[in-house]
C-alpha cells in the first residue's frame, strides 16, 4: 500500500492510494491539470486510476470529478445520496455504490458518516493484507461508535483544520466561525490530537495532518499541539507530516 497527499486545503483535496493491484484518487478537489501534474511528478499516469472515491459533495472534493471521469473513465465509489446529489455523474456509467462495506477482491473499503454540513458525508478505512489507512476528513466531530473501525491503523490521513484561537480571532465572519467549530464543521487540532491519542497503536506508521486551513492554521501550531498532546498522554510517536495545498506529500509504503 503506497499513499500521497496530492492537496490538501479549502482550495481542493485529493490524494493518491496504490495497492497491489488498484490506484484510486480519494476525492478530486483540484482541476485536472494539477491532478495530472502531480501524479506525473510521483510516476503515475492519470489515465492509470482504476477508482475515485468520493467523501462528499463539496467542490473541494469534486471539483474535478466531471473532468477527470471523462477522461480516465474511472469507477466512482460513492453513496447513493452523493449519487444523486452530484450532477456531473447523472448518466455516468461507471459507479459503485458504497453504503457500508464494499469488497473490490483484495482491497475492502469500509465507509461510515462522518459530522459535516453536506449530503451523506463519509469517512473511509481502505484495507489490503491486514495493512489499513484511515481517510478522516471534513467532520465536526468523530463518534465513538466508529472507533472501532479506527483503532490501530498503519496509515492515518486525519483532519486537523484550525486552531481553536486563531479562528476565534481571525477574519471569518461570526456565522463561520460558528459553522467551522460545530459539530457539522471541521476538527481543530486539539480535537484532533485528543482522537489520535486514543486510535493509534503499535501497528501505526504515519499519520498525516490534512485540510489544514491556510487562514486559522500553521503547520508550526498543528505538530506542536499534537506533538503537545501526545507527550501529555504518555505516546511516543513522532512520523508526523502535515499535508499541503500545493505541494505532494512523500509516497509513503506500509
Amino acid at each position: 500500500m503506497r499513499v500521497s497527499v496530492l492537496s490538501s486545503g479549502s482550495k481542493g483535496n485529493v490524494t493518491y492510494l496504490e495497492t497491489t493491484n488498484k490506484r484510486f484518487l480519494l476525492d478530486a478537489g483540484r482541476n485536472y491539470k494539477y491532478i495530472n501534474d502531480a501524479l506525473k511528478n510521483i510516476g503515475v499516469d492519470i489515465k492509470s486510476i482504476d477508482y475515485v472515491i468520493i467523501s462528499h459533495d463539496h467542490s473541494d472534493h469534486i471539483s474535478a470529478l466531471k473532468t477527470l471521469i471523462a477522461k480516465t473513465g474511472a469507477t466512482v465509489i460513492i453513496s447513493e445520496k452523493q449519487l444523486y446529489e452530484i450532477e456531473d455523474l447523472k448518466d455516468y456509467p461507471h459507479i459503485m455504490v458504497c453504503e457500508d462495506e464494499l469488497d473490490l477482491d483484495d482491497v475492502t473499503i469500509k465507509s461510515f458518516k462522518s459530522s459535516h454540513d453536506a449530503v451523506d458525508s463519509r469517512n473511509f478505512v481502505i484495507c489490503e493484507n491486514g495493512k489499513k489507512l484511515g481517510y478522516i476528513t471534513d467532520t465536526g466531530y468523530i463518534n465513538t461508535k466508529n472507533f472501532k473501525y479506527l483503532k490501530n491503523l498503519d496509515i492515518y490521513l486525519f483532519e486537523s483544520n484550525h486552531d481553536i484561537e486563531l479562528l476565534q480571532h481571525g477574519p471569518y465572519p461570526a456565522w463561520l466561525k460558528k459553522r467551522v467549530l460545530s459539530d457539522d464543521g471541521h476538527l481543530s487540532n486539539k480535537a484532533a490530537s485528543f482522537y489520535l491519542t486514543k486510535l493509534i497503536g503499535d501497528k501505526t506508521k504515519e499519520i498525516i495532518l490534512i485540510h489544514l486551513s491556510e487562514t486559522n492554521n500553521l503547520e508550526s501550531i498543528a505538530m506542536e499541539t499534537i506533538n503537545n498532546t501526545f507527550m501529555e498522554y504518555g505516546i511516543d510517536f513522532h512520523n508526523i507530516i502535515c499535508a499541503r495545498q500545493n505541494e505532494a506529500t512523500k509516497v509513503i509504503e506500509v
